[in-house]
């Protein structure tokens, strides 16, 4: 973020200055967490769920922070300079919206039930090959997030890769306010946070918020193998392109190959290589040349941008853990990632086993249990060799996995970490391949830690009986 003064503050966000005797106190960095505060920043109270930010501006003050902004009725006598709003939280967006307003930096915007974090930073890793850019801090993609991702802009920055999430209807509205993207990329529509959204037609409305929301000068980037993205091209108000692998599309891939390290695909007579594992990830390396070529980056440019992709943390990551291969696609589950995942599983290339560790997945509503059925159907007909169920609803990918004649000796449930901890212990060979998911909540990240352990201990007496756990 550029420097600003107090006196841009006020101004942006129409607050009330109290405790402020040098409007012209100059910052560069707003902070929402105070243990996070340095000497220079400006401390934002947020009140969450769990912990509200008013309750350590004191903190904050002592950190050094020049300026607090808050909503007045949360505290009593500030001693320290604040900026009192209405709603802090309303508050930040404006003010990323008054600094966007700043900048003539190219903001991409990219949505959907999943892929939004692989396509928003391979495009990152592509783009940069040219231009000067930035994108999302991490999974800052709510309405904390993209306010935050948008003040870490500076004028320097020729694009930004910004990830839009959604938890309800109208939210990726509010980031278009904010952020001004220009060119926009759907990936996909599929059933994900239906405790909030409650139907798919909901969320494709919602996604198809951003595509609203581009300007004439811009162009939206859709999944056009996906028949509820593609349908969302009517209600743009820009040039659109489909992506993907059927022949109505713009720009479609052509010999798609995949190995355990690679998928390969051309486009337009020109061959492409993603270094990472899973068909999934096609959508991604699409609508990044898509992008890229519109820009004007060369083939090369592209080529050479695709070599340099590494996967972020969480998200089908292959690691080499002792002597297995451990793919960590830990961060989050939905039944379209889930799909992707056994998927992957199913294709992998080796001699050892294909072991998949799955949690819950969370946040389906009233069609959770058919959702893990149906992962249940598919993992049994995938033909992987053994499945670890972890949590309540993931029991029912187990049982149904059986009852669709996966053989129940390759079929272990756990409810706690020690049980997980033993089925890994009983069932894992040298070569094997693990893949591990589950919804952010299981903290399935607990499951690669407990590898790691058991890769540092004595090798596993694989000639032990599998004991069936209840």
């Amino acid at each position: 973020m550029p420097t600003y003064s107090l006196s841009d503050l006020l101004t942006a966000v129409g607050g009330q200055a109290i405790n402020v005797s040098s409007p012209t106190t100059s910052f560069d960095r707003i902070v929402t967490d105070s243990r996070s505060v340095r000497p220079g920043d400006v401390f934002w109270a947020i009140a969450g769920d769990t912990h509200d930010g008013h309750t350590y501006i004191t903190e904050a003050a002592r950190r050094g922070a020049v300026a607090c902004v808050v909503e007045p009725g949360r505290i009593t006598q500030p001693t320290m300079p604040v900026i009192g709003v209405d709603n802090t939280r309303k508050a930040l967006t404006d003010f990323a919206a008054w600094h966007r307003n700043q900048l003539d930096t190219l903001v991409i915007g990219v949505t959907g039930s999943v892929g939004k974090t692989t396509t928003r930073h391979l495009l990152h890793t592509v783009l940069s090959r040219r231009f000067a850019g930035i994108e999302s801090p991490r999974n800052f993609n709510n309405e904390i997030g993209v306010p935050l991702s948008v003040l870490e802009i500076t004028p320097e920055h020729e694009f930004a890769a910004l990830e839009f999430g959604a938890s309800h209807e109208g939210e990726i509205r509010r980031h278009c306010e904010t952020a001004r993207p220009e060119i926009g990329l759907l990936t996909r529509i599929a059933p994900s946070h239906l405790d909030d959204f409650g139907d798919i037609n909901t969320i494709s409305r919602t996604k198809g918020e951003l595509i609203e929301a581009l300007p004439s000068t811009g162009f939206a980037v859709l999944n056009g193998d996906d028949d509820r993205v593609r349908h969302l091209a009517s209600r743009a108000n820009c040039p659109t392109i489909l992506v993907g692998e059927r022949p109505h599309n713009d720009f479609v891939a052509s010999r798609v190959t995949t190995t355990n390290r690679d998928i390969t695909f051309r486009v337009d007579g020109c061959d492409f290589s993603l270094p990472v594992a899973g068909r999934h990830h096609l959508t991604s390396a699409l609508m990044t040349v898509a992008v890229a070529r519109e820009i004007g980056l060369s083939t090369n440019e592209i080529i050479t941008g695709f070599e340099q992709f590494e996967p972020v943390d969480g998200r089908c990551r292959t690691l080499g853990i002792g002597e297995w291969t451990v793919i960590d696609d830990t961060y989050n589950a939905s039944p379209a990632s889930m799909e992707a995942a056994v998927d992957l599983l199913r294709d992998w290339q080796g001699r050892g086993q294909r072991i998949l560790v799955l949690g819950d997945m969370l946040a389906l509503g009233d069609e959770s249990r058919t959702y893990h059925e149906q992962l249940g159907e598919q993992i049994s007909a995938s033909g992987i060799d053994r499945l670890i169920a972890w949590g309540r609803e993931a029991r029912h990918v187990a049982d149904r996995a059986h009852a669709a004649g996966m053989d129940a000796g390759c079929i272990g449930t756990c409810a706690d970490p020690a049980t997980l901890s033993l089925l890994l212990e009983m069932w894992l060979e040298p070569g094997d391949v693990v893949l591990v998911k589950g919804s952010r909540g299981m903290q399935m990240e607990r499951v690669i830690e407990q590898l790691k352990r058991l890769s540092e201990e004595q090798p596993i007496d694989t000639t032990r009986p599998f004991r069936a756990v209840a």
